[in-house]
Protein backbone atom coordinates (compact mmCIF):
# COMPACT_ATOMS: atom_id res chain seq x y z
CA UNK A 1 0.00 0.00 0.00
CA UNK A 2 1.36 3.37 -1.22
CA UNK A 3 2.44 6.14 1.54
CA UNK A 4 -0.48 8.71 2.44
CA UNK A 5 -0.33 12.14 3.48
CA UNK A 6 -0.11 12.11 7.49
CA UNK A 7 1.25 8.23 7.43
CA UNK A 8 4.69 7.85 9.36
CA UNK A 9 7.42 7.95 6.48
CA UNK A 10 9.16 4.55 7.54
CA UNK A 11 12.90 4.49 8.79
CA UNK A 12 15.65 2.71 7.48
CA UNK A 13 19.31 2.45 6.47
CA UNK A 14 21.27 3.07 3.60
CA UNK A 15 24.30 2.94 1.28
CA UNK A 16 24.93 6.53 0.15
CA UNK A 17 27.43 9.09 -1.88
CA UNK A 18 28.13 10.48 1.49
CA UNK A 19 28.37 7.17 3.89
CA UNK A 20 25.96 4.80 5.14
CA UNK A 21 23.10 6.97 6.84
CA UNK A 22 20.33 6.19 9.36
CA UNK A 23 17.26 8.06 7.71
CA UNK A 24 15.88 9.57 11.09
CA UNK A 25 19.43 10.62 12.76
CA UNK A 26 19.92 11.77 8.92
CA UNK A 27 16.75 14.06 9.25
CA UNK A 28 17.20 14.66 13.41
CA UNK A 29 14.61 17.30 14.69
CA UNK A 30 14.42 18.83 10.79
CA UNK A 31 12.16 18.13 7.59
CA UNK A 32 13.12 16.04 4.89
CA UNK A 33 12.90 15.91 1.26
CA UNK A 34 13.91 12.22 -0.25
CA UNK A 35 12.74 11.70 -4.24
CA UNK A 36 13.46 8.98 -6.64
CA UNK A 37 15.14 8.75 -9.68
CA UNK A 38 14.56 5.72 -12.41
CA UNK A 39 18.47 5.47 -12.90
CA UNK A 40 21.67 7.05 -13.29
CA UNK A 41 23.01 8.83 -16.27
CA UNK A 42 19.63 9.92 -17.35
CA UNK A 43 19.39 13.42 -18.73
CA UNK A 44 15.88 14.58 -16.62
CA UNK A 45 17.58 13.63 -13.76
CA UNK A 46 20.97 15.12 -13.94
CA UNK A 47 19.36 18.23 -14.21
CA UNK A 48 17.14 17.98 -11.43
CA UNK A 49 20.06 16.81 -9.20
CA UNK A 50 22.06 19.58 -10.54
CA UNK A 51 19.27 22.19 -9.14
CA UNK A 52 18.99 20.81 -6.00
CA UNK A 53 22.94 21.16 -5.15
CA UNK A 54 22.25 24.88 -6.52
CA UNK A 55 19.24 25.18 -4.08
CA UNK A 56 21.22 24.20 -0.81
CA UNK A 57 21.16 27.49 1.14
CA UNK A 58 17.23 27.58 0.19
CA UNK A 59 17.11 23.98 1.80
CA UNK A 60 19.57 24.88 4.72
CA UNK A 61 16.97 28.40 5.58
CA UNK A 62 14.19 25.76 5.89
CA UNK A 63 15.69 23.30 7.94
CA UNK A 64 15.28 20.78 5.40
CA UNK A 65 17.51 17.91 4.50
CA UNK A 66 17.65 16.13 0.95
CA UNK A 67 18.25 12.95 0.09
CA UNK A 68 18.18 11.45 -3.51
CA UNK A 69 17.42 7.53 -4.40
CA UNK A 70 18.17 5.42 -7.41
CA UNK A 71 18.42 1.77 -8.23
CA UNK A 72 21.84 1.66 -9.24
CA UNK A 73 24.93 0.62 -7.11
CA UNK A 74 27.79 3.27 -5.89
CA UNK A 75 30.16 3.30 -8.25
CA UNK A 76 27.80 4.44 -10.74
CA UNK A 77 26.68 7.18 -8.61
CA UNK A 78 30.19 8.62 -8.26
CA UNK A 79 30.26 8.08 -12.04
CA UNK A 80 27.24 9.83 -12.31
CA UNK A 81 28.06 12.76 -10.22
CA UNK A 82 31.51 13.36 -12.22
CA UNK A 83 28.49 14.01 -15.43
CA UNK A 84 26.89 16.12 -12.91
CA UNK A 85 29.00 18.39 -11.59
CA UNK A 86 30.46 18.93 -15.12
CA UNK A 87 27.62 19.31 -17.70
CA UNK A 88 25.60 21.19 -14.60
CA UNK A 89 28.35 23.52 -13.22
CA UNK A 90 27.61 22.48 -9.55
CA UNK A 91 29.47 20.43 -6.80
CA UNK A 92 27.23 18.32 -5.35
CA UNK A 93 26.50 18.37 -1.98
CA UNK A 94 23.74 15.84 -0.64
CA UNK A 95 23.91 12.13 -0.63
CA UNK A 96 22.55 9.97 -3.02
CA UNK A 97 21.32 6.42 -1.89
CA UNK A 98 22.35 3.21 -4.00
CA UNK A 99 19.32 1.17 -3.78
CA UNK A 100 20.02 -1.28 -5.98
CA UNK A 101 18.33 -4.21 -3.70
CA UNK A 102 14.95 -1.64 -4.09
CA UNK A 103 15.06 -1.78 -0.50
CA UNK A 104 13.88 1.62 -0.08
CA UNK A 105 12.10 1.68 -3.09
CA UNK A 106 10.04 -0.71 -2.32
CA UNK A 107 9.43 0.56 1.60
CA UNK A 108 8.16 3.51 0.00
CA UNK A 109 6.00 2.20 -3.29
CA UNK A 110 8.34 3.70 -5.50
CA UNK A 111 8.05 0.63 -8.04
CA UNK A 112 5.46 1.38 -10.16
CA UNK A 113 4.39 -1.51 -12.24
CA UNK A 114 2.39 -0.01 -15.24
CA UNK A 115 5.31 2.45 -15.40
CA UNK A 116 8.36 -0.28 -15.00
CA UNK A 117 8.70 -3.38 -12.76
CA UNK A 118 11.95 -2.39 -12.70
CA UNK A 119 12.65 1.28 -12.11
CA UNK A 120 11.50 3.81 -9.29
CA UNK A 121 8.44 6.13 -10.72
CA UNK A 122 9.80 9.55 -10.08
CA UNK A 123 8.38 10.77 -6.61
CA UNK A 124 9.05 13.01 -3.90
CA UNK A 125 8.22 12.40 -0.54
CA UNK A 126 8.30 16.10 1.98
CA UNK A 127 8.78 14.49 5.60
CA UNK A 128 8.08 16.78 9.15
CA UNK A 129 10.05 16.55 12.09
CA UNK A 130 7.38 14.19 13.03
CA UNK A 131 8.64 12.07 10.73
CA UNK A 132 5.28 12.25 8.76
CA UNK A 133 4.68 12.59 5.27
CA UNK A 134 3.33 16.22 4.66
CA UNK A 135 3.66 16.10 0.77
CA UNK A 136 3.82 13.74 -2.11
CA UNK A 137 3.90 14.20 -6.21
CA UNK A 138 4.79 11.88 -9.05
CA UNK A 139 6.56 13.41 -12.26
CA UNK A 140 6.57 11.31 -15.14
CA UNK A 141 9.65 10.51 -17.13
CA UNK A 142 9.23 13.32 -19.55
CA UNK A 143 9.01 16.10 -16.97
CA UNK A 144 11.31 17.72 -14.69
CA UNK A 145 10.33 18.48 -11.35
CA UNK A 146 9.46 22.26 -10.74
CA UNK A 147 11.48 23.00 -7.44
CA UNK A 148 10.08 26.24 -7.16
CA UNK A 149 6.87 24.63 -6.22
CA UNK A 150 8.52 21.96 -4.11
CA UNK A 151 10.23 25.10 -1.66
CA UNK A 152 6.79 26.77 -2.03
CA UNK A 153 5.05 23.80 -0.58
CA UNK A 154 7.59 23.50 1.90
CA UNK A 155 7.00 27.39 2.98
CA UNK A 156 3.13 26.55 2.79
CA UNK A 157 3.41 23.37 4.89
CA UNK A 158 5.96 25.37 7.77
CA UNK A 159 3.67 27.88 7.70
CA UNK A 160 0.69 26.04 8.35
CA UNK A 161 2.24 23.88 10.79
CA UNK A 162 2.45 26.49 13.32
CA UNK A 163 -0.16 28.91 12.65
CA UNK A 164 -4.22 28.77 11.92
CA UNK A 165 -3.80 29.86 8.75
CA UNK A 166 -3.79 28.04 5.10
CA UNK A 167 -2.54 29.09 1.81
CA UNK A 168 -4.85 30.22 -1.44
CA UNK A 169 -4.18 29.31 -4.84
CA UNK A 170 -0.93 30.63 -6.08
CA UNK A 171 0.68 31.56 -2.41
CA UNK A 172 4.16 32.43 -2.79
CA UNK A 173 6.20 33.54 1.00
CA UNK A 174 5.23 36.89 1.88
CA UNK A 175 1.39 36.56 0.57
CA UNK A 176 -2.02 36.77 2.72
CA UNK A 177 -3.28 34.14 3.75
CA UNK A 178 -6.68 32.21 5.16
CA UNK A 179 -7.39 32.31 8.65
CA UNK A 180 -8.19 28.07 9.23
CA UNK A 181 -12.47 27.58 9.46
CA UNK A 182 -12.18 26.39 13.51
CA UNK A 183 -10.83 29.52 14.09
CA UNK A 184 -14.14 31.64 15.42
CA UNK A 185 -14.12 35.36 14.89
CA UNK A 186 -13.33 35.98 18.37
CA UNK A 187 -10.16 33.71 18.22
CA UNK A 188 -9.27 35.42 15.33
CA UNK A 189 -9.34 38.78 16.95
CA UNK A 190 -6.86 37.97 19.06
CA UNK A 191 -4.25 35.39 17.08
CA UNK A 192 -4.60 37.99 14.14
CA UNK A 193 -3.50 41.31 15.54
CA UNK A 194 -2.76 42.49 12.17
CA UNK A 195 -6.70 42.38 11.49
CA UNK A 196 -8.16 40.44 8.77
CA UNK A 197 -10.66 41.11 5.74
CA UNK A 198 -13.99 38.81 6.36
CA UNK A 199 -14.96 37.98 2.41
CA UNK A 200 -17.29 35.62 3.36
CA UNK A 201 -17.93 34.11 7.11
CA UNK A 202 -15.42 31.05 5.91
CA UNK A 203 -13.17 32.96 3.79
CA UNK A 204 -10.99 35.50 6.23
CA UNK A 205 -8.13 37.07 4.32
CA UNK A 206 -5.18 37.66 7.22
CA UNK A 207 -1.14 38.93 5.97
CA UNK A 208 0.78 36.26 6.58
CA UNK A 209 1.48 36.38 10.29
CA UNK A 210 5.21 35.37 10.77
CA UNK A 211 6.41 38.52 9.22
Amino acid sequence: MSLRLGDVAPNFRAKTTEGEIDFYEYLGDGWGVLYSHPADFTPVCTTELGRTAALKSEFEKRNVKVLALSVDPLDSHFEWIKDIEDTQHISMNFPIIADEHREVAELYDMIHPNATEKFTVRTVFVIGPDKKVKMTMTYPPSTGRNFHEILRVIDSLQLTAYHSVATPVDWEHGQDVVIAPAVSDAEADVKFPKGYNKVRPYLRITPQPNL
